[in-house]
């Protein structure tokens, strides 16, 4: 398969463009999910598990079948940057999806996370793959050993962070405690700012804008969304800690 600079240009432009509007839109509308869920609505759920393992299979399954159809071998470096954004996923799909104790979500979420981890899935590894070329010497480019250091740091706070928020319940229950332990003590969303860490680190890793365009609209994304569950803490628990902030320690 030859490199479609042409695709790779214009997901990367939607990535970009789609995380601004997302971001603006976020600003005063809830994504219909978790909390926020409007129990009101007609459609169709799906249970936390299934939920999280169908949409987010897309983006392990997807890179990994383009990588076992390669024509070809491809630099240690590039399958090394292919394998950090495989195993975030491999974790979300594979270990998360099947300890979460997260509430159902609507069917229309689910069918565009998986419409979204398809066409990313298939962007990321279709650029590391076919597109960019990266030589062994790239593993001690300064870039690469920072980017890679931050991508794995991101990736044990966002960890950690879903540990401590999972076992604020016991089985089957649904109510809200305030999350306490780790980065949780400077900021609310604690697990959010994990995965925006991961994904910057792994733009720096590999010094591309494909990769950059990808950890922007997750930005853009879930930032809004730890400033929503800041206040949402703050309005739900009197007691909840007035110094967190709600994303970025002491900032934000």
């Amino acid at each position: 398969m030859k490199c479609n600079e042409l695709m790779i240009n214009f997901i990367t432009g939607v990535l970009l463009l789609g995380g601004v509007q997302y971001f603006i839109r976020q600003l005063s509308v809830h994504v219909n999910y978790g909390r926020y869920v409007d129990t009101q609505r007609a459609f169709p759920m799906v249970p936390a598990k299934a939920a999280w393992f169908i949409q987010e299979l897309p983006s392990f399954l997807v890179p990994f079948l383009l990588w076992y159809n390669l024509d070809g071998d491809s630099s240690a470096a590039n399958n090394f940057l292919l394998s950090m954004f495989g195993g975030h996923y491999f974790q979300r799909t594979f270990i998360y999806s099947l300890l979460t104790r997260g509430r159902h979500s609507p069917l229309d979420i689910v069918i565009a996370a998986i419409i979204f981890c398809t066409m990313n899935g298939f962007f990321q590894g279709h650029y590391l793959l076919h597109c960019a070329i990266y030589s062994d010497a790239w593993l001690t480019d300064i870039r690469f050993i920072l980017g890679s250091i931050i991508f794995l740091l991101g990736m044990a706070v966002n960890i950690h962070s879903d540990h401590i928020l999972r076992n604020l319940r016991t089985p089957g229950e649904i109510s809200y405690k305030i999350p306490r332990g780790g980065l949780f003590e400077f900021v609310s969303g604690a697990n959010f700012l994990g995965e925006i860490v991961e994904w910057f680190g792994y733009a720096l890793a590999s010094w591309s804008l494909p990769a950059f365009s990808f950890a922007f609209f997750t930005l853009c994304s879930i930032g809004p969304r730890a400033y929503h569950h800041h206040k949402y803490y703050l309005e739900k628990f009197e007691d909840y800690p007035r110094s967190r902030k709600a994303l970025i320690p002491f900032v934000f």
